[in-house]
This record gives structure tokens, sequence and C-alpha cells, in this order.
């Protein structure tokens, strides 16, 4: 259970901050146009966020099926679960309704990020580290 909750946190809370602070910069450095970017980056933050939000929904699903936690929404780890997705929901529910809101999306990304962090400097359920 610790190694299936670790391993779904690298990925998402990694994805997330890969794509925000090493490859969009990068590719900026890089030289490529910036409308270009900008393009990647409206491809790929849907997707990391959909990604975030099926693990972040199985990690709720690890929490709640844990023996050492009684009530998974009392635990700090099922609270940041729980801001992560009410974030990604603001997220697709702003991409949506108001796309033209370039800085709501970026700081629901960034919340979601965030929360992604500090989910990794808790101990996993079920594990002793």
């Amino acid at each position: 259970m610790a190694a299936t909750w670790r391993l779904a946190l690298t990925f998402w809370v990694g994805g997330l901050w890969l794509l925000h602070f090493v490859v969009l910069p990068s590719l900026e450095r890089f030289g490529l146009a910036s409308l270009l970017v900008e393009d990647v980056a409206r491809g790929l933050r849907p997707l990391l966020m959909g990604f975030a939000a099926f693990c972040a929904i199985l990690q709720g699903a690890l929490l709640h099926f844990a023996r050492d936690v009684a009530r998974p929404l009392r635990d700090s780890r099922g609270q940041l679960l729980l801001v992560c997705l009410v974030s990604v929901a603001a997220y697709f529910a702003l991409r949506h309704w108001a796309p033209e809101i370039e800085y709501g999306l970026r700081f629901a990304y960034l919340v979601t990020a965030f929360a992604g962090a500090l989910l990794v400097m808790r101990r996993a359920p079920g594990g002793h580290a």
C-alpha cells in the first residue's frame, strides 16, 4: 500500500512540478517561439491535472482502506487530497466557462502542485517512513 501511495505521488506531483518549473522554462530558454510554448502548456496542463485528479482519487481510496487512518478527512493527507481535487475541479470549471482567465488557471494549477508537495512531506499510509 505504501509503495502504491509513493508511486502515484511521484508521478502526479513530479509531473506537475516538472512541467511548470523545468520543461516550459527550458523550452523558452531553448529559443522556441512563445506561442509554441503556450500551445505546449495548453495541451499538457489539462492532461496533467486530469492525471493528478485520478491519482488523488486513488490515494484517497488507499487512505480510506489504510488501517492506521480512522477518518480520512480528519487526517492532513486526506485534507490535502481534498484540496487537490477541489483545485482540479476549479481548473476544469475555469477552463470550460472562463478560459480567458489565465491567472485563475495557473493559480489552480499551482495550488494543486503545492498541495502535492505538502503531501510528499507526509508519511505514506501503512508505511513507516
